[in-house]
Formats: C-alpha cells, structure tokens, sequence
C-alpha cells in the first residue's frame, strides 16, 4: 500500500543518516477504503492528493513539537512540511482516528521510499504562521484556517528519493 508519512527536515535528515524512517507514533496516511466511501467522486490519484495533503498537515504539527521540544542552542527549526511517499505491507486501517489514517507496523527503510515532497524556500514564511494556528484551525478558528490555507495554497515539491541527500545539503 503507498502511504504518506509526515515528517520535517530533521526527520529526513535522520532517513538519510539510518537508512530507515520511523514514522511518529507510526502514523500516515493512504487511500482507504474509508476515504474512498467518504468522496463521492474521485480517482486513485485524487485520492491520494487528499491523503497527502492530510500527511502535509500532520507535518505542521509535527513542526509545532520541533519548535516546543527545541533547546535554546538548537538551531532555528526549518518550516517545512515534509512528506515522504512509501510502499508498505504491514497496514493497519485506522478509521476511528480519520478516514485516511493508517498505523505502520514498523519503520520504513529506505528501499521502499517511492518519492519526498517537500516544501519549497517561498512557503516558508506561510509554514512558519500556519504552524502558528494549526491547533486553532484543527478547532474551527476561521482566522487560523484561513492562514493555515495559505500555507496549503504552497504545492510540495517532488524529490526522487536518491535525491533526498542532495536536497538536504541544499538546505
């Protein structure tokens, strides 16, 4: 099954260090039959831009724990969303959390990493503000949605994953 898993820049540097990616709290996100049921229309491809556009927001919050768990010596944390596209077996459906929620059974090496997305340098100042809000928007602040969707408006750029290495060393 192809899943999105959210993660940030200090998570893809980690992938690339271990050779694995350990998903938080063994999250991501695919297409599922409970997505499926929950559109009326919609492709496979459809689909999974709505999967991993879940997984890009997932990244916002995992950018609000960077930024809370951060050290006063740490560098400043890079707002990008992140999100890495995989081939698994081993996926448990978690339709009790969201409709394209699914939990891994374990971590992802780097072998079945079909694709990166990340953001590019011109989002980040819409990142930095959405990480800002995404809890209010997450309870209906029209405000902070409207923030969070300028944040979203920011297409994901695609990466190969043998350019994953590359990138990081651009950034």
């Amino acid at each position: 099954m192809r899943v999105y898993v959210p993660a940030t820049v200090p998570m893809l540097r980690e992938l690339v260090a271990d050779r694995e990616l350990r998903a938080v709290g063994g999250t991501a996100f695919a297409v599922t039959p409970a997505l499926r049921e929950a559109y009326a229309s919609g492709d496979d491809e459809e689909l999974a831009e709505v999967a991993m556009g879940e997984a890009a927001r997932a990244a916002l919050r995992l950018l609000v724990a960077e930024r809370e768990d951060a050290k006063p010596d740490d560098p400043s944390p890079v707002y990008r969303r992140a999100v890495v596209a995989a081939d698994v077996v081993g996926v448990a459906l978690r339709p009790d959390l969201d409709d394209a929620v699914v939990r891994l059974s374990g971590p992802i090496s780097y072998s079945k990493i079909a694709s990166v997305h990340v953001d590019l340098a011109e989002a980040e100042p819409a990142v930095a503000k959405a990480v800002d809000v995404v809890d209010a928007a997450d309870l209906g602040d029209a405000d902070a949605e409207f923030v969070l969707g300028d944040a979203e408006d920011h297409q994901l750029a695609w990466y190969a994953a043998q350019e994953l290495p590359f990138l990081l060393d651009l950034l």
